[in-house]
């Protein structure tokens, strides 16, 4: 039954060698170079200007249309 040991050390190293190709993958894609900023990305999940405005007035704010973003 030697050859049981066998199989079950390979098994336990190819599950290893997977672990480690997923998880160099997903650093891969993680940390790489990208173009995209947060004020590009806004466009995509921003209320309509309208309930921006709205929602400014119920919480006590103002609102100011002003593209630019202050530094």
């Amino acid at each position: 039954m030697w050859w049981l040991d066998v199989i079950i050390v390979a098994l336990f190293a190819a599950a290893v060698y997977g672990f480690v190709l997923l998880v160099r993958s997903q650093t891969r894609s993680m940390s790489r170079k990208t173009t995209r900023t947060a004020e590009s990305m806004y466009d995509d999940y921003a209320d309509s200007p309208r309930q921006q405005r709205k929602f400014a007035q119920q919480h006590g704010g103002g609102w100011r249309d002003d593209p630019g973003a202050r530094r």
